[in-house]
């Protein structure tokens, strides 16, 4: 056997070891105001593929202003019949902004939460959700004259709810919050809408993921 011959070859994936991805959610989740390689499920799905783990394009099921009960329409609307590998889920700012009952979202969120489970093949530690951003601290929110302090306590209301339904599920929770705060200091975390997050900070979210990610599906 040659010298050649005897190095080892690089694996070679084949498609039973590609991992498929559903990422529910809103704005937050399709990355708005950003290229869609730049939204936080294709930054994931790159930093899995620095790791050997080839994912599938994401499945996003999200649209800019929806709700939970939106989200809940658009999933039934899906017909989706397949399992997933992963799934995150994201969602409740448009709860916060219309003012909608946190009571409400609560039962919602729950709903969602368990219906991400199932995607997961019922595999609860597949399933990863983040909290809602602060968009207090926009630009987009000064300009409007709303009150950052009172946006903040309605977020800070509404992620203790949806923190309390995971963490009670069993499920991965990851505090992006305070690290979104940092946007009223530092603008390069926001797009050029003066709303949205920029690649910068989606890429906070996807590092934040991805080792819990990563220890699921290795």
């Amino acid at each position: 056997m040659s010298a050649i011959d005897s190095m080892a070859k690089p694996a070679i994936v084949t498609p039973s070891d590609e991992k498929s991805y559903l990422a529910l959610g809103d704005s937050y989740t399709i990355g708005e105001s950003v290229k869609q390689v730049e939204s936080f499920p294709y930054q994931l799905q790159n930093l899995l593929k620095t790791e050997r783990i080839n994912v599938t394009t994401p499945k996003v099921i999200a649209t800019t202003g929806w709700t939970t009960d939106e989200l809940q329409k658009a999933i039934l609307q899906a017909k989706l019949t397949q399992k997933f590998d992963f799934v995150t889920l994201l969602i409740g700012v448009n709860n916060q902004y219309r003012g909608n009952s946190i009571i409400t979202y609560k039962k919602e969120f729950s709903e969602l939460l368990q219906t991400a489970i199932s995607f997961a093949n019922g595999d609860k530690t597949k399933v990863f959700v983040i909290s809602i951003p602060d968009w207090g601290v926009t630009p987009f929110a000064k300009s409007a004259g709303k009150s950052q302090q009172s946006i903040s306590t309605e977020i800070d209301n509404f992620n203790a709810a949806n923190q309390e339904i995971t963490v009670a599920a069993g499920v991965s929770y990851t505090n992006i919050t305070p690290g979104s705060r940092k946007a009223l200091s530092d603008l390069s975390l926001i797009a050029n809408d003066g709303l949205h997050p920029s690649s910068k900070m989606y890429s906070e979210w996807a590092n934040a993921l991805f080792p819990k990610v990563l220890a699921v599906l290795k």
